[in-house]
């Protein structure tokens, strides 16, 4: 099947066909968490987000490398450059080393994205192990003009730049807008420009994350990582930059800005950002102490819960919106899509229970019209909820088959199977073992089986006390028991 791939750009602001760079190779670079506390419900929308892209760029057949990194030096408070850098904040909090910090919630991070069943990046590098290719990259902005020293501190000269290319091609500010809107800092008497940003900056006496450099002791600028680190795994020219809405300025604009004053032209051929995770119509964020955990959904434990979440329950909610329109937290909205998730795993378990028959009242044009859909939705920027829709169409069609009101040919039904599950499962990331009310049933099926095998003999001996008695109370406890000819089957409500 052809496939015709849009992709929105951030930076001309339209879909674009997707073209690689080098035929048959994606590169892709996602800015990957500051690793100073757990992740929270932020942190999973951009990381399934581009999961959903890794599956299914190397779906298509591309090899495809993936670049996350992991923040763990540089990164200042409120994102700018005067302050404490947020892991040795931490550091200090906890009296640890800040790489007993950095490890642990890297570590925590990990396990988060397990749950979530992201795949691993190929590549995740940390920012305190590329500072030489970050020196590197300061030095050459410095040698083309761009970037002036100050007090041991390096800048990036943002007047200069501008006068020969454009900062704010991304954002869509221009420099005078960007001038008025900046807020005092402390330090700023070290910058010839307000709006200047430090590419390195001088460690003071105090500063426990320090090295050594041509300008003096001290660590990169933020901004410097991801272009240092893009360039040496992914080249001087690479398809995709991904991450959130909020990194587009001032971090991908300074991002674009390093590369053309460093090599001449951007790295970067498509940007990619998702938008927010938001509480009350707020941004969700660490820095502003509105958030939740990844590990408080998966328990259930914040105020602001009335229960816990299923990992599978968290990736089906964020699949559930495109990826470039804002998602707000609700409970009602996690217990709709924990509804919806179980309504797709039934039907999938369902799948296995259906007896093929010689002639069908289910065609294979019904499974090719599924999966052209799925595939177009996919084509059309990621579309994901679009695909749950089509995948829910399918549900009302798989369970006419179980329950004997359509008919299909056991080539139809294995096509059926491979399409749902491809969608559901290989390209969407879902997955049965781990999701919400299909968990539960998968817990306690065992437990019921046993129940409805006693049932079972006690309507062979005409026990119909006992019988009822134990329909009854599975009832009771929200399960539907359902008596065919074949036997007894069950499923847990809500």
């Amino acid at each position: 099947m052809k496939h015709n791939l849009h992709i929105y750009n951030t930076l001309s602001r339209r879909k674009e066909p997707f073209e690689p760079v080098n035929p048959g190779h994606v590169g892709m670079y996602v800015c990957g968490p500051t690793v100073y506390g757990d992740a929270h419900l932020g942190h999973a929308r951009p990381a399934i987000t581009f999961d959903l892209v890794f599956r299914y760029l190397r779906h298509l057949g591309y090899k495809v490398r993936y670049v996350r990194n992991i923040t763990d030096v540089g990164h200042l408070e409120h994102d700018a450059d005067e302050g404490e850098d947020k892991i040795a904040k931490k550091a200090k909090l906890e009296q640890l080393e800040p790489m007993e910090v950095a490890q642990h919630y890297t570590n925590r991070f990990h396990e988060s994205m397990d749950r979530l069943n992201c795949l691993p990046p190929s590549i995740e590098p940390h920012a305190t192990g590329h500072i030489i290719e970050q020196e590197k990259l300061v030095r050459q902005i410095l040698d083309n003009g761009f970037a002036y020293e100050s007090d041991g501190s390096v800048y990036f000269d943002v007047e200069a730049y501008n006068k020969k290319h454009h900062y704010g091609i991304l954002s869509g500010r221009n420099l005078e807008d960007v001038i008025n809107a900046s807020r005092a800092l402390d330090g700023v008497g070290e910058k010839r420009n307000q709006v200047d940003f430090a590419l390195w900056k001088k460690a003071r006496p105090e500063h426990i994350m320090r090295w050594p450099s041509p300008w003096g002791d001290g660590f990169p600028g933020w901004h410097c990582e991801c272009t240092a680190m893009g360039r040496k795994y992914l080249g001087t020219h690479f398809d995709i930059h991904g991450g959130g809405m909020d990194l587009v300025f001032p971090h991908h604009e300074c991002e674009i800005a390093q590369a053309v004053a460093s090599q001449g032209d951007q790295m970067v051929k498509y940007w990619m950002h998702n938008n927010m995770i938001t509480i009350n119509g707020q941004k969700m964020g660490k820095s502003l102490g509105n958030f939740i955990t990844l590990a408080q959904f998966f328990s259930g434990e914040h105020e602001s819960l009335t229960q816990a979440y299923s990992p599978m329950t968290i990736r089906f909610f964020i699949l559930q919106a495109h990826y470039r329109s804002t998602v707000d937290f609700s409970n009602e909205a996690l217990q709709a899509s924990e509804k919806g998730l179980a309504r797709l795993l039934e039907a999938n378990a369902r799948l296995d229970g259906i007896v093929p028959a010689a002639e069908g009242t289910v065609g294979p044009e019904q499974v090719k019209q599924l999966e052209e859909k799925c595939y177009a939705a996919l084509d059309d920027d990621f579309n994901s909820p679009i695909v749950i829709g089509h995948l829910f169409d399918a549900c009302r069609t798989i369970n006419q088959l179980a329950d004997k009101k359509a008919t299909v040919t056991a080539e139809v039904l294995e096509e059926l199977r491979r399409v749902f599950r491809t969608f559901a499962f290989d390209l969407l990331g879902l997955s049965a073992e781990t999701a919400g009310n299909a968990g539960r049933e998968e817990s306690f099926g065992r437990a019921v089986d046993l129940l409805l095998d006693m049932r079972r003999k006690a309507k062979e001996a005409k026990d119909w006390a006992t019988s009822d008695r134990i329909r009854d109370e599975l009832a009771a406890l929200g399960f539907e028991i359902k008596d065919t000819r074949e036997g007894s089957s069950w499923r847990l409500n809500k």
